[in-house]
């Protein structure tokens, strides 16, 4: 890996999906003993709770109140 000119690493893709670390997962980069470990961040909310709340209500609009299927894939296609 290369160290870039603003301090930034790229984590390789195989080890991203075998820790789960998706784009926008907060990690630390902790120094135990001289050695740098990266971890996922303790407090860091993961990828669906993160997309359960930036979702959370938006289906309960009162234009789409009563819509079949068809109809509101075709309101939020904007058909």
């Amino acid at each position: 890996m290369l160290l870039n000119s603003k301090g930034q690493v790229t984590i390789p893709a195989d080890l991203r999906a075998k820790h789960h670390l998706h784009e926008g997962d907060e990690i630390d980069v902790i120094e135990v003993d001289g050695v740098l470990t990266i971890n996922r961040a303790e407090r860091a909310e993961s990828r669906g709770h993160r997309m359960v709340r930036r979702l959370r209500g938006s289906g309960t609009d009162a234009a789409t109140d009563g819509m079949s299927t068809d109809e509101l894939m075709e309101f939020l296609r904007g058909e």
